[in-house]
Parts: structure tokens; sequence; C-alpha cells
């Protein structure tokens, strides 16, 4: 039976979420519709949405679904530019469907730099708003909780002082935050907020997309009046009630989860015994995420060997349609020598203690072979 440490990828579903989805399918109806099965379909929805508003402490009337934290982030990063910003400033840290969606917006974008423990600069930030040409519009800053390669959460409440103080908006990418950590987005300061199903326990393919006062939400996909008219076309009913049973057994659970940071640390102290680099160390993680390079040892060697013994890690974000390449949020840390030869495990709400000793069995037996393969070479008097 393979062992399965990806979670930051996709969270095998829960139990709660898949009997969710289940009683959705079998109600049916739509829930625009005015006749009894559209109402019951909406107050199934609307249930949901209580549950999601909870996960991150915000008024349900916020709470926008979408197809995932993909449109979500794009939601949030379009209605800014159409709300009149002509510059964006984005983490180097940011996922794909940040920094993509600000290279395709047609203004100009800066990357925010972080530190090599991969917490983003805030003086950097502090100084750059301190100069911001009114041309520009209003400032943007997009900024994630948690990172998804190396778990390191981000100083998102400070960050949103700055930002507050230069009369800016604050997107935060919570996907990989969300049922990981206590998430308040009023305290926070967030202008908007994202998160994903998939990523604590529910289907794939639904997300949200919180918003406060501050923030002016322009609708990109257009059709009915759907989400109180913020995002046309059919709620996937099932989906969102998946999603939403998941972030309440995920809030549940929260206590729990903070206990995977012991099986997480043990691993790390062996594989850092065979000469491995923990990559954030020195910043606050998510419990779940420990991202590891070993020089010399490249990430696809390290994944392909470790799935040939039954265990399922990656060599970074899953979002590249499989490419394993260097990670940029390495590369951004500094870690440009070391990119190419990280993995990324990642355990969740059914990772127990023997998953993460398997996987050290798994890794220091891979390690072994490889080292050994090294060393032959040297031994044969052959050049490496």
């Amino acid at each position: 039976m393979s062992i399965y440490l990806d979670h930051n990828a996709t969270t095998p579903v829960r139990p709660e979420a898949c009997a969710a989805v289940a009683r959705a399918l079998a109600m049916g109806g739509n829930p625009s519709s005015v006749h009894a099965a559209g109402r019951a379909a909406r107050a199934l929805v609307e249930h949901a949405r209580d549950e999601v508003a909870a996960l991150v402490a915000a008024p349900a009337s916020t709470v926008v679904f979408t197809s995932g934290g993909t449109e979500a982030n794009a939601l949030a990063l379009e209605s800014a530019v159409a709300a009149g910003a002509r510059r964006l400033v984005v983490s180097a840290l940011e996922h794909d469907s940040v920094q993509e969606t600000a290279r395709a917006a047609g203004v100009a974008v800066e990357v925010l730099p972080v530190t090599a423990d991969g917490v983003a600069d805030l003086a950097w930030l502090a100084e750059r708003l301190g100069r911001w040409d009114a041309a520009d519009g209003r400032p943007f800053v997009a900024m994630m909780l948690a990172n998804n390669e190396t778990g390191v959460i981000q100083p998102v409440a400070q960050a949103a002082g700055i930002v507050r103080a230069a009369d800016g908006w604050l997107h935060v990418d919570a996907v990989q935050a969300g049922g990981k950590i206590a998430i308040d987005s009023r305290a926070l300061g967030a202008d908007t907020l994202s998160v994903s199903a998939h990523k604590l326990g529910g289907p794939q393919g639904v997300g949200a997309l919180t918003f406060g006062p501050r923030a002016t939400l322009s609708r990109r996909q257009h059709g009915g009046g759907q989400e109180r008219g913020r995002r046309g076309g059919t709620e996937n009913v099932p989906g969102i009630c998946g999603f939403g049973a998941a972030a309440t057994a995920a809030l549940g659970d929260l206590e729990s989860f903070q206990r995977l940071a012991d099986g997480r640390d043990a691993l790390a102290a062996r594989m850092k015994a065979a000469g491995a680099v923990v990559m954030g160390e020195g910043a606050p993680r998510l419990a779940n995420t420990l991202c590891v390079a070993t020089p010399e040892f490249t990430s696809d060697l390290q994944v392909m060997g470790l799935d040939l013994a039954g265990v399922l890690v990656s060599a970074g974000a899953a979002c590249s349609s499989g490419k394993v390449k260097a990670s940029p949020v390495l590369t951004a840390m500094g870690q440009g020598e070391l990119a190419a030869c990280a993995i990324r495990v990642s355990g969740g709400w059914n990772t127990d203690d023997g998953d993460w000793n398997r996987l050290a069995e798994a890794w220091l037996e891979a390690h072994g072979r490889h080292a050994a393969r090294r060393r032959q070479p040297a031994a044969l008097g052959v050049q490496a």
C-alpha cells in the first residue's frame, strides 16, 4: 500500500465531504429555481457558505464560490485592475495562478523579494509603498498566507498595516493555509482572501474568494445573477457542499493537525544527518510541510526512488503539468544551487507517525544507493 505524503498538492477527500457530496447529488435541483427542489438546493449552498465563512472568520455574505483557488485569485487581481490599479506588487513566493494572472493583466508588475528563510521582506515593501506614484493607481499587493512549497507562514497582518497606510489593497492567497492554521481574514487585514476545497479534504474544482469593505469586486465570468451577481454560472452544488463539510471538519481538527510537526521534525532530523538541508527552517511553518534539499541528489531522482518504494511526494508545487523543474520559490530564497535538489513532503488529516517513518527509511535507502553510485566511478579512477 502506498504512503501518500503530497497533501499540499491535493488532500484525500474526507469522509464528511464524500457524504455531503453524495447527499447533494441525490437531491438534485438548481439553486436558482424557485420551486421546492431549487429552494432545497439553495439551502444546501447557503449552509455550505456559512461553513466556508467560518473557516476564515468572514461574513457569509462576502463569500463568493468559484471553480477553485486559481479562479479566486484571478477574480481578486482582475478586479483590482478593473478598479484602476496600474501596477501590481506580487511576492516572489506566489503561486503561478497569481504570478501568471498578474503578468497577463496588462499592467506593470513588481516582485516583492523574500529573505533567505522565505519570508516576505516587509522593509522593502514599506519603502516601496512609501514612494508610490499616484499615476499607478491604488497600490495592490499580493502575499500568500503560507507557502505551498516550504510551508513558511508569512507576516500578513504586519504587511496589511503597511498596505493600509498607503491606502492599498492586500490580496491574500490562503489556499495552502486553509484548514491548517486558524484564519481570521479580518484580523489579518486581508481585503480579499482565497481558499480551495481540495487542499483541506474537499473535492477538486471548487474554491472561494472572500472580500472586505475596501475591495471592489468586478464580475469576470458573466451569465446569470448567481453568487449575488459576482460570478455567473450555475453553482457546483455537490462540490460546494463537500467544501463546506470539509471546512467544518478541518476546523475541528486544527489542534490535532499541529501534532504533525512532531513526525515531520523527526523525519527532518534523520535526513539532515545524511546531509540534507531544510528550507525555511528558521521561520514559522505549517506543521505538515517539509521542504528539504540534498546536494548532488536531484529532485527527480528522489521522487522516482521514493515512488518505486511506494512513497508519494513531490518536487515542489503541483501546478506545472507534471514537470519537474527547479523551484522559483527556492531560487528567490537564494537557494539556486539547491533548488533542483529539493523535494516537498506534506502530510494531512490521515497521516500518522508510521507514514513519516516509512518515508525516512525509503529515503535513506535511496540516498544510500545514490551515494554508492557516485562513489563507484571514483573508486575505479573514472571522473564522475
